[in-house]
């Protein structure tokens, strides 16, 4: 069997190598996967990726499948002292190394980034931490939520009096979107020096560069935005409509789309009032929108107002739950979804890579690998034979 996406994707021909659990990490080198480089995860034999084990699935639950597409599975007890061994050899004909274990811990297993650049000169090394590798937190455990909460991130999504997180793993995916952009950055630098590097990043640091906006805005206001400032600035209205179904209409600059809804909600009056006259008295009075259409917007269906809407250019869109999007013609268009075979699973759905390139187009997604499933065939590739992995296994280290 090849790699897998060996002959298709723009990054065919690229091995990366995984020493990766949970989100940050595999979902880096996932994405690579999705551009077409072989990625080999590399799991404790015990149990694999933690994530494998998160609910009852055996082995395969959604959390798992969520960061693992598109990879092989190599088993591999990294505090063997032949595991090491079996590190370097990868690493000898690889082009990327990804880990996020805790800053030191790296070196200690002998995987750290003065040890296999050493080996390979051309290797991009990419280490993801929580906080960074040094600094007064350096060493402390850190997960999404500390991210979101230490960046300021969280304080944008919740109510401050009264705190109930929500949403997605912004943290750990932005991470890793941030990380998989710093190897292909590294990777493209490494054609003119020929010389790969590390690439670093954290949790911190990505979920702080993700927010430009609200830090632009307290850096020029001084004060810091609350999680109702940018739906206000940006003219977001949110209603129920009589059916109790949501809908959401973002206005933003252009005063056309002001006109076009009041007209369309039948409040034109609005329009001339003095205090929705300018789109600052529209931003400044946004509370006062809400208390006048809210009550108007539960007179029709979402659809009805859905229909409305779009026939007078107003940017409108339902609240899906998931789904429901899953059903709206446009994303199915759009061929979101795919399907894949599980070996032992059956067919699986996972969500496609949103980009799409002319030239380099990506070859069908994997689904997420049984533990181990491809330990024989890498470790034949790097030149084991048959009765050295049978060893090999009869001595738990793979």
């Amino acid at each position: 069997m090849p790699p897998l996406n060996a002959a298709t994707g723009p990054l065919a021909g690229y091995r990366v190598i995984e020493a990766a659990r949970f989100v940050t990490g595999p979902y880096a080198a996932q994405l690579l996967a999705d551009l077409g480089a072989d990625v080999v995860k590399i799991e404790d034999p015990e149990g694999g990726d933690p994530f494998r084990g998160w609910d009852e699935r055996g082995g395969y639950a959604p959390m798992y499948h969520a960061f693992n597409r598109s990879k092989r599975s190599l088993t591999l007890n990294l505090r063997h002292p032949e595991g090491r061994v079996v590190i370097e050899k990868l690493v000898a004909q690889a082009d990327v190394f990804i880990e996020n274990f805790r800053p030191g811990v790296a070196e200690k297993l002998g995987i750290g980034y003065e040890r296999l650049s050493a080996l390979n000169p051309r290797l991009v090394y990419c280490s993801i931490t929580g906080m960074g590798r040094d600094g007064p937190y350096a060493q402390r455990p850190s997960y999404d939520i500390v991210g979101q909460g230490l960046s300021g991130f969280l304080s944008l999504l919740v109510d401050l009096d009264d705190p109930k997180p929500v949403g997605p793993t912004f943290s750990d995916t932005l991470t890793g979107m941030f990380a998989g952009y710093g190897i292909l950055a590294a990777l493209h630098a490494r054609v003119r020096t020929g010389k790969g590097q590390l690439v670093e990043t954290s949790l911190l640091q990505a979920t702080m560069g993700f927010m430009n906006e609200p830090f632009m805005t307290y850096f020029g206001a001084g004060k810091a935005p609350a999680a109702t400032d940018r739906p206000r600035m940006s003219k977001v209205f949110t209603a129920l409509c009589s059916d109790g179904l949501p809908i959401a209409i973002h206005l933003s600059s252009p005063q056309k789309f002001w006109r076009a809804f009041v007209t369309a909600a039948g409040r034109p009056d609005m329009i001339e009032d003095a205090r929705f006259k300018t789109g600052r008295d529209q931003q400044k009075n946004w509370h006062i929108v809400h208390e006048i259409l809210r009550p108007i917007f539960r007179e029709k269906t979402r659809q009805q107002w859905f229909d409305i809407l779009v026939a007078a250019e107003v940017p409108v869109a339902p609240i899906y739950r998931l789904d429901e999007a899953l059903a709206d013609p446009q994303v199915q268009h759009l061929d979101m979804i795919k399907k894949a075979v599980h070996p032992e699973k059956g067919e699986v759905s996972l969500v496609g890579f949103p980009v799409s390139l002319s030239a380099t187009p990506m070859g069908p997604v994997r689904a997420p690998d049984t533990l181990g499933e491809h330990s024989d065939e890498v470790l034949r590739e790097i030149g084991y034979s048959a009765d050295e992995i049978a060893r090999m296994r009869a001595e738990k280290l793979v």
